[in-house]
């Protein structure tokens, strides 16, 4: 298993052993709980539940606190599943931590991305704007949508106005720059989807 759930904590920059400024993304990785182990043959695929960030079991919903009984004695805000090829090994109640990574390592990072509300074209899709000057009134206006003879109709998929922000988003690639093992802080290079404290999903890249 090579994922853990982690934490969004905010942006800063380190320096690297040759001089150079680094802008960072911080993360809290786990530790996460095992609380749940899927196989093809019980369940039709592989994979692992997680747990993270702990709650009080009095506060949780009875059918999630009745699950969470069967594997621990937490209780927590986030479960999600991770596909693996290979469960074997992993029993439920197996904590994972931020030890499955090291420095240089590339992870993907997946997370919810912040919401914007109802934006026009420009900054929705980058269009550029008409003429600011001499008469213009086209200065924001996306313009023609589609023609009125055939297909007589606005294609769907047209880029238009509309809400923006609060997709599934994953960045891959981005390199550890460093790690801090006694705090769970994962630092690595480059923005991640969402906004503090947002939730992420972090996955090592497999050579």
């Amino acid at each position: 298993m090579s994922a853990l759930l982690g934490k969004k904590i905010g942006m800063t920059n380190v320096f690297s052993a040759d001089g150079r400024l680094i802008p960072v993304t911080v993360v809290q990785a786990g530790p996460c709980v095992v609380t749940q182990v899927k196989t093809e043959d019980r369940d039709g695929y592989n994979a692992l539940q997680l747990g993270f960030d702990e709650k009080k079991v009095k506060k949780l919903k009875k059918p999630i606190a009745g699950h969470l009984k069967k594997s621990t004695d937490k209780g927590f805000r986030v479960l999600r599943e991770f596909r693996t090829d290979d469960p074997e090994g992993i029993e439920s109640g197996t904590t994972l931590s931020i030890d499955m990574f090291s420095v240089g390592d590339k992870v993907n990072i997946a997370g919810i991305s912040k919401g914007r509300g109802f934006q026009g074209t420009i900054k929705r899709h980058g269009f550029s704007r008409g003429p600011e000057t001499h008469g213009s009134r086209n200065h924001r206006k996306p313009g023609s949508i589609g023609n009125s003879a055939w297909p007589a109709k606005v294609i769907k998929g047209k880029k238009m106005p509309g809400h923006m922000g609060t997709d599934r988003e994953t960045v891959k690639n981005l390199i550890i720059v460093d790690i801090k093992h006694e705090d769970n802080l994962l630092l690595v290079k480059g923005p991640v989807p969402g906004f503090k404290t947002g939730i992420l999903e972090v996955r090592k890249v497999i050579k």
